[in-house]
């Protein structure tokens, strides 16, 4: 094991997109973070020695959430390597594989983004919070928090990826879930919910949002970045709203402000 004198930080798809800007942010504030991805370390690479290189303490624990063997051995990777964990960012998400709209939408692609956007961060989050109860208790001094990194589809309704914004809306669900659940060990659990934002995601849709965008889509006329995701999320790991617990951070630009 390699013990750190650094908060930990456990980012799920945290190797690019949001999840890297994340990363970013986090390790200027100071943090030891663990990456998780799909891919092989060889083919992340680059991004981790850019990161090292830049004086970061980081690790990287391939696995794909939606697997129960690969979450386990993700808690487990983050144990050996740093010893401790005060804070885990539910970031990892997918699409659908092809946006279908909801009457010709297939049950594989269903099942598909309900296990990686809703199953996976529901049963690693149980991990971690068993681990983070157990180190509560272990020291008293000891501070930590989960944060979901959700979507404005968890209330913004599109009819050709159904599945993405029931995935979503069922992660807001599972933030209060938590957020009740370990209000007792004072462990908060938030959740930000990006808008459009300019990841390899929505590379396929750049140009309907930017047409989107320049008619008045978001109040502030741009696309949103990871960086604005990553300033979001570092605020609450760095412990700055303690009493508010379940609370959703909207990082949307004003797409979301009812507007006449």
């Amino acid at each position: 094991m390699t013990s750190s004198s650094k908060r930990i930080a456990l980012v799920t798809g945290g190797s690019r997109g949001i999840g890297l800007g994340i990363v970013k942010r986090l390790i200027a504030e100071d943090f030891a973070v663990m990456l998780n991805g799909v891919r092989p370390e060889e083919s992340v690479a680059d991004v981790l020695q850019a990161l090292r290189d830049s004086g970061a303490e980081v690790a990287y624990c391939a696995g794909d959430i939606s697997d129960e063997s690969a979450r386990e051995n993700l808690i487990g990777a983050t144990r050996e390597t740093f010893g401790a964990l005060h804070v885990l960012v539910n970031n990892a998400g997918v699409a659908p594989k092809v946006r279908a709209d909801i009457l010709d939408a297939t049950a594989d692609s269903y099942d598909w983004v309900m296990d990686v956007n809703l199953k996976g961060p529901y049963f690693l989050t149980q991990l971690a919070a068993r681990w983070m109860i157990e180190q509560k208790q272990a020291d008293a001094g000891w501070d930590g928090a989960i944060i979901n990194v959700n979507s404005i589809s968890a209330t913004v309704v599109s009819v050709n990826r159904g599945e993405y914004c029931i995935s979503k809306a069922g992660l807001a669900m599972a933030t209060g879930l938590w957020a009740a659940r370990l209000g007792e060990y004072q462990i908060p659990v938030y959740e930000v919910r990006p808008g459009v934002t300019a990841t390899d995601m929505t590379a396929g849709v750049t140009e309907k949002y930017d047409k989107l965008i320049a008619e008045g889509l978001t109040v502030t006329p741009r696309w949103g970045y990871p960086d604005d995701v990553g300033k979001a999320v570092t605020s609450l790991a760095r412990g700055d709203f303690p009493y508010s617990t379940g609370q959703v951070i909207m990082v949307d630009g004003g797409l979301t402000v009812p507007r006449l």
